[in-house]
């Protein structure tokens, strides 16, 4: 079994937005004011976008994109989950999920037991998974002031009634992972995070031709992997989703563009991300963001034997275009390890590897 993951880079473009508040802004003078997230780093601000909200942008592009059905979300008092079915939904099996039941136990021939009155007998069970997708932040490469504007509500008869909001231009940057030795493959053994299917979930994966492998990292112990068909489209449509993911706060009047401008996708034998500093600041007030191809390069180079398969970058015509020579460069210098593409060119071209990579 392959350990490998797709680790990805991306870059956003962004100008007059509010992708992501945090409440009311209590340093405003408005009585109506909200704050868009920010966080502090040496002694510099920087906005940026929860990766619960990225994570919620790639979901929704999924389901209205490549038509997946997502999984029922159930409100029970205080909390709330999915339905916990990574047979039947891809996004339980791509995002994870945690899930506490009853269910109906089963004797060793696969049929529910029954008590004394000829009931089912059914116990308590939590079913968790974690995500084979894992995301950071989208967070500014360079420091950021907000600007707050504001905004009045002035059709009604009298008095408008104003309010204000953060707005700002950002060159933003995230990164991802996908764990592709996970996707449609599941254990059951008891231990925090990996009983991913029940005993029920179990016998209707095996059932429907799911087959049991040798968990590698877990000696003595089985995995449920579902058919391959299924998981290399779980996982290229993920890839795919990002093509016209959209979302955001305040998108009526601040629609932001937050697909990739630029894009690295390549697959690792290794969990850590190659790729995490090739976006930087410069300028006296770190107000600047750039692409530092001597980061990128270097990155490369130091985890070249960490690689499987080519490296993919794509980059918006318009976006960054004094690193086009500098790219090209790189490119010359890597002619077997790395492809130059545009944007939708990338993701189509690493697809067609991943097809080939997952087992």
């Amino acid at each position: 079994m392959k350990n490998l993951k797709t680790q990805g880079f991306v870059l956003i473009d962004v100008d007059a937005v509010a992708l992501n508040n945090a409440g009311k802004n209590t340093a405003s003078n408005f009585d109506n004011a909200v704050a868009t997230k920010r966080i502090r780093k040496n002694g510099r601000t920087y906005v940026y976008v929860s990766g619960q909200a990225w994570r919620s942008w790639w979901r929704d592009s999924l389901q209205k994109n490549l038509k997946w059905e997502l999984s029922p979300v159930t409100r029970d008092a205080k909390i709330a989950f999915t339905d916990a079915n990574p047979l039947k939904y891809a996004d339980d099996d791509v995002f994870g999920y945690m899930k506490a039941a009853k269910e109906v136990m089963l004797d060793e021939d696969g049929n529910p037991k029954k008590d004394k009155k000829g009931k089912d007998v059914a116990e308590n069970i939590t079913v968790t998974r974690i995500s084979p997708l894992k995301n950071s932040a989208i967070i500014s490469v360079a420091s950021v002031n907000p600007e707050e504007n504001w905004s009045s509500m002035a059709r009604q008869e009298g008095d408008s009634v104003p309010y204000g909001k953060h707005e700002y231009s950002a060159i933003m940057k995230g990164m991802f992972s996908l764990d592709l030795a996970q996707i449609g493959t599941f254990s059951n053994y008891n231990k925090t995070g990996y009983v991913n299917l029940s005993a029920i979930l179990k016998k209707e994966a095996m059932d429907s031709g799911a087959t049991e492998i040798d968990d590698e990292f877990v000696p003595n112990h089985k995995l449920i992997r579902i058919e391959k068909e299924i998981r290399v489209k779980r996982a290229t449509d993920t890839m795919q989703a990002l093509k016209n993911i959209s979302g955001g706060a305040m998108q009526t009047n601040n629609m932001g563009d937050v697909t990739p401008k630029f894009i690295v996708l390549a697959t690792t034998k290794t969990g850590n991300h190659p790729f995490s500093h090739i976006a930087t600041k410069s300028g006296a007030y770190d107000e600047y963001a750039t692409l530092d191809i001597d980061a990128l390069k270097e990155a490369i180079t130091d985890y070249k034997d960490d690689f499987e398969g080519k490296i993919f970058i794509g980059k918006r015509a318009g976006f960054m275009d004094e690193k086009n020579d500098a790219l090209i460069k790189l490119v010359s210098e890597f002619s077997e390890f790395i492809e130059l593409n545009t944007i939708n060119e990338a993701i189509d071209n690493y697809c067609e590897q991943l097809k080939n990579q997952i087992d």
